[in-house]
This record gives C-alpha cells, structure tokens and sequence, in this order.
C-alpha cells in the first residue's frame, strides 16, 4: 500500500510517497509559485504512483468543515495569489483518491503524536508549534485533532509584553501583540536589522522571545494539558528552548503538576522538518480505515 503526502507551504511544497510503515520511498521538492502550476506539479507527481490514498497538510488558512461550500480550500491567507484556492478539488479531479486535509502544523502534531506512541510513549496528547517565517500550532488530544469550527490559530494568541519590548510594534498586521507578531523570524530584522541566524544566543532579544514562547506553552498546559509539547521551525533551537524552560518554570510556579521540562518541552523526534510528512501518511492510512 502506498500512501501520499502534500507539505505544503507558502515558499516550497514537498511531496512524499510512502509505505503504512510511514517510511518514504519517494520524494520531491519544488517551490510554491502560482496555484495552476503548483498544484499541477503536486498532481502529476503523484500520477507517477498506485498510491491509496493523499494527506494535504497546507498553510492556511484553510476550510475543513466538509459540510462547507468552499471545503477544501486555502482562504484568506497573506500569500499572494492563493485566496480562495481549491486545494482539494484540483487534486482531487486528478488523482481520484480519498483525501484527507488539514494544516501544515495539524500534519506535524499528528506526525509527532504517531511518532510517540511508535517509541512506546505513554501518551494521549501533545501541542506542536512551529516558529519560523510565521508562528502556527496544532494539538492532538485523546489521539484526535483539535479544531470543529475551524482549525487552530496558536500563533496569533495575544501576549503580556516583556518590559524590555514596548516599543517593539510586531510584526502581524492583524493583531501586532500575538505569538506570530513577536517572536516570528522576521522580527529579528524588524527589531535588529539582520536574520536571526546571525544574532547570537547571548542577545537580550533571545530571553524577550523566550519570554513571549513561554507565555504560550503556559496557555497551553492550563487550557489542554497535554502530555507534552514540541517546537520545530527555523527559529527554534534546543539551547533557545532552555531558555522557554526556564522562564515556562518561573510563570507555571508549581501551580500544577507537568512533567520533567527536559521532556515536557522538546525539540521534535522526526528528523529534517519530516514531522509533516509522517503525520499525512498516518492521516492518509486513517482515511482507508474509516
């Protein structure tokens, strides 16, 4: 049995086809340029194989209520071009599979989840962030993906400002003060004036972002509870994310009980941003079983 996969995101789309093993036989890499050519390229990449079934884990945001007229769709994103796309419809007129759809950080949740319980982890539940470009979040809870009227939109939670940053305006058009606006890569040039991979640990910015991170991990853990939580994306780090568990540990103040925060915050199992990929084979092998 074959399985697909769609990581799509606003600069590159990575397609995958894979076993029920979730291991990858086939891969392919292109950038996102206009939806005719992009999803074109998606379909007769997959045209290529006997596959079963698709999972489509895409930037959004996206409609997945099926009962909606435009299910299936990419909305109102930011990206040029992409509002009001038929995702699901286009591929789905060329590759006449199920198909199952959901957010790029919804597809990674679920890869991490699966990836837990294949390690033999006790666990029922997790929250997935990913910081790079923009800022999203996808939590799995009771082995399901939260979201009935929409999907999640973790990244633009609004948060206390850190002393040291007030005059900072954010980078988020909508909301300025959210997760997204503050600690989103583009806020290194925003406040400093160059890449985040140029600004070293020791910069003050670095404990005004973990400041922000921690913030949301503390909504999380009292809103869900969840078992545990995982950050990727290009901004996050494992020495940045002691500096979350530090400050996590000064907000929570032993109000409840979580677990050792060397495995409670943590860095993502798969390997090479393959969370996604994993999670859509997963989601792709639930679709044939339902």
């Amino acid at each position: 049995m074959l399985l697909g996969s769609i990581e799509a995101g606003g600069t590159k789309f990575v397609c995958a086809v894979g076993n029920e093993n979730y291991q990858v036989k086939d891969t392919i890499t292109f950038p996102t340029t206009t939806p005719q050519e992009t999803l074109q390229k998606a379909s007769d990449y997959f045209k290529q194989f006997p596959i079963t079934a698709i999972s489509i884990a895409s930037f959004g945001p996206i409609e997945i209520r099926q009962t909606a007229a435009n299910y299936g769709y990419i909305t109102t994103t930011p990206k040029l071009g992409w509002q009001n796309t038929d995702f699901v419809g286009f591929i789905k007129q060329q590759v006449n599979v199920p198909i199952f759809f959901t957010t790029d950080v919804n597809g990674s949740a679920y890869g991490e989840y699966v990836m837990s319980l294949l390690s033999n982890e006790d666990i029922d539940s997790l929250v997935y962030y990913t910081i790079g470009t923009g800022v999203g979040g996808g939590a799995i809870i009771d082995g399901k993906l939260v979201g009935s009227l929409g999907h999640p939109e973790m990244g633009h939670v609004l948060l206390k400002r850190h002393p040291d940053d007030l005059n900072f305006k954010g980078v988020c058009p909508y909301h300025q003060d959210c997760l997204e606006g503050l600690v989103s890569g583009p806020t290194f040039e925003a406040r400093l004036g160059k890449a985040g991979k140029d600004v070293p640990l020791t910069d003050h910015v670095w404990d005004i972002m973990s400041y922000y991170v921690a913030q949301a991990v503390l909504q999380v853990t009292l809103i869900l509870r969840p078992d545990k939580v995982v950050f990727g994306g290009g901004v996050t780090s494992e020495a940045f994310l002691q500096k979350v568990r530090r400050d996590f540990a000064k907000m929570l103040n032993g109000y409840v009980e979580v677990p050792d925060l060397a495995r409670y915050i943590v860095m993502p199992a798969i390997a090479d941003n393959g969370s996604a990929t994993v999670g859509n084979f997963a989601l792709a092998k639930r679709l044939l079983k339902a």
